[in-house]
């Protein structure tokens, strides 16, 4: 999956790669996973680890868990000075995502605030067969900007019913037409700012709490919240898939070759 990603996202136009690993993975990732597209494309690794914390904040010693997705993004401070775009790499997004989201990039910043984007799925193109799925759920104003994202768990099929549950709300009946976020994200090289002062932020509540994430949605709500910064809402028809249960590999697996057998895409990426 992560192959076709790169893939996608080369042939739309981006020219730069950078992978948020573990240091103790980089190694398998350079050597099993992108032995072939390192020599057909630039991309660079930088670390996500437990103990790259802010000054003056020490690692909790029982802390386990990984910061968190706008954690992750933080540590690609340094290593982007240009727009950029953010994938889950275990999440197959489709190439009209990418062409979208490198048009938009491509633009000319509007003066006096800063704009990044998102790009929205419909809900029913994001489920899994396997199980149950989280989805941020977005809601969008009527110039086409984001004005929130809720997190919903336990979203499901039963027969015709899509159902889900949000903290503070209880049970949610959808119609399936709601557009959710699957964290592909386009930013500035001004979100680092803002990342780096809200991690400190998260820190100080949460460093504590070992389950506590500092999530990327939490981030854009907050300079949404905080007038800093205004998110475009980038819609696509693309479904997606991707491996929340193991039972999803084999579907997964059948959906790539159907996309190679109806041309989408070569046999062989690296050709």
């Amino acid at each position: 999956m992560v192959e076709y990603s790169l893939y996608d996202a080369l042939r739309a136009g981006f020219g730069k790669i950078v992978m948020v690993v573990k240091q103790e993975f980089v190694d398998d990732f350079q050597e099993i996973l992108l032995k072939r597209a390192l020599k057909k494309a630039d991309i660079n690794f930088v670390f996500q680890e437990l103990k790259n914390l802010p000054p003056g904040f020490k690692l909790p010693p029982h802390r386990i868990k990984p910061w968190g997705t706008g954690h992750a993004v933080l540590m690609a401070d340094g290593a982007i000075t240009a727009p950029f775009a953010v994938i889950n790499a275990d999440d197959f997004y489709g190439p009209d995502s990418y062409r979208i989201m490198v048009e938009f990039l491509s633009k000319k910043q509007p003066e006096g605030i800063e704009e990044y984007c998102l790009v929205d799925y419909q809900l029913d193109n994001t489920l899994s067969e396997s199980g149950s799925v989280s989805r941020g759920v977005c809601k969008v104003d009527d110039l086409g900007f984001l004005s929130d994202i809720t997190e919903h768990k336990k979203i499901r099929r039963h027969g015709n019913q899509i159902t889900g549950e949000a903290d503070g709300i209880g049970q949610v009946v959808f119609t399936g037409k709601e557009p959710v976020s699957m964290n592909l994200m386009g930013f500035n090289p001004s979100m680092f700012g803002h990342l780096q002062s809200q991690f400190v932020s998260f820190l100080q509540a949460n460093a504590a709490k070992n389950e506590a994430e500092f999530y990327l949605p939490f981030a854009m709500n907050e300079v949404i919240r905080s007038g800093e910064a205004r998110v475009k809402v980038l819609h696509t028809k693309e479904k997606w898939f991707g491996v929340t249960y193991r039972e999803d590999r084999e579907t997964v697996m059948n959906s790539f070759k159907k996309l190679v057998a109806h041309g989408a895409y070569p046999h062989d990426l690296w050709a």
